[in-house]
């Protein structure tokens, strides 16, 4: 019940403007992402984006292989 009771007192804090006022990055991120330097988009953030994209693909062709040894094996007869 005292957890309930602090939610407005929270929630007020947490939407009050004399909170610390973050930076627009955005700018930043759009020079480096519009950038015409022939690397695809998917790329272009650096080696975390290089890293994240493969074990992406890697993640995504193991689970389709995964899928399709067991579409296979329920499409075999069995044995009797």
């Amino acid at each position: 019940m005292n957890r309930l009771l602090k939610v407005p007192v929270l929630a007020r804090r947490a939407f009050s403007t004399s909170t610390r006022q973050l930076i627009n990055r955005v700018p930043e991120a759009q020079k480096v992402f519009l950038a015409d330097n022939g690397l695809p988009v998917h790329i272009k953030g650096g080696t975390s984006d290089v890293i994240m994209y493969r074990m992406t693909m890697t993640i995504t062709l193991a689970g389709t292989c995964y899928s399709v040894y067991w579409l296979l094996y329920a499409a075999m007869p069995r044995k009797k």
